[in-house]
């Protein structure tokens, strides 16, 4: 039949003739690139198995043990643009969870293009925590990279007393607020055998953070899963940003790892090594 569409390959010659073909052979092209291989599933599962070859000064440092922990990255406040460094540090401690998919649409000439968003948020229950947001067009490939944008944006979590200073830090040291969109949360310190007062989107990441007792108190539309979580990751990353009387005192300050290690750094990143500088 003359009205008929060809099957060709990608959709190419459809999308030089009707005004509606491009988006027709973009989304043709698109899942060709993802179909035969497998997507990016295959790709992440080859990744896994090759050994981490850190492309940045911090990698380097951090694959080479010239660093010792996260704390002397969150000091010097370097970009974290590999996750494999946060996995070296906190290793198996990490764990995942998938918080919220959620199917998300986009209204092009060819009809709706559906893809789908998906929420993780990491943490070590010891003073660490990330939440990453991935959006995709298959669910296992929207998790996958929500749990690496999610161990890129790794955060420390400073916990303090709610009264005498007994035994480990339990709570918030003091009351914080975190903001996304409408939704408002404020963080309380409660005494200790409280627990976590809230609804179950913050007492997850209160867990994963490994804050045991505090009070929540929101406002705003909460039934929007996403800003509810990104509003309480802010509270949990204003945690360190109130200085308190412990911080008053002078403390020295250290080199830049890229300072102290600027003789390793300039003799290993020759030889034809790509390298890139942040």
């Amino acid at each position: 039949m003359e009205g008929k569409p060809e099957k060709t390959e990608g959709g190419e010659e459809r999308g030089r003739g009707g005004f509606g073909g491009r988006g027709r052979g973009r989304g043709g092209r698109g899942r060709g690139r993802g179909g035969p291989r497998g997507g990016a599933s295959a790709r992440a599962g080859g990744d896994d198995n090759k050994e981490w070859v850190p492309v940045t000064k911090l990698g380097r440092l951090v694959k080479d043990g010239r660093i010792k922990s996260m704390e002397e990255i969150y000091l010097h406040a370097l970009p974290v643009k590999e996750y494999q460094i946060v996995e070296t540090f906190l290793g198996t401690a990490l764990k995942d969870e998938v918080m919220k998919i959620m199917p998300v649409q986009k209204q092009t000439r060819a009809g709706q293009r559906t893809r789908f968003k998906a929420f993780v948020a990491v943490g070590d229950f010891n003073g660490h925590i990330g939440l990453g947001v991935k959006c995709a067009k298959e669910v296992a490939t929207a998790i996958r990279g929500a749990i690496i944008a999610a161990k890129l944006a790794v955060v420390p979590v400073r916990r303090g007393y709610w009264g005498n200073k007994i035994g480990l830090p339990h709570t918030v040291p003091c009351k914080v607020t975190g903001k996304s969109g409408s939704v408002c949360v404020r963080l309380i310190p409660a005494p200790r055998g409280t627990g976590i007062v809230g609804s179950p989107v913050p007492k997850k990441l209160l867990a994963f953070a490994g804050v045991a007792d505090c009070y929540t108190s929101s406002k705003g539309n909460t039934k929007t899963m996403g800003n509810f979580m990104k509003a309480t990751f802010d509270a949990l990353t204003r945690t360190y940003l109130f200085l308190s009387p412990e911080f008053w005192k002078v403390s020295p300050f250290p080199k830049s790892p890229y300072q102290e290690w600027s003789d390793y750094l300039s003799s290993t990143g020759k030889g034809g090594r790509k390298e890139v500088s942040y």
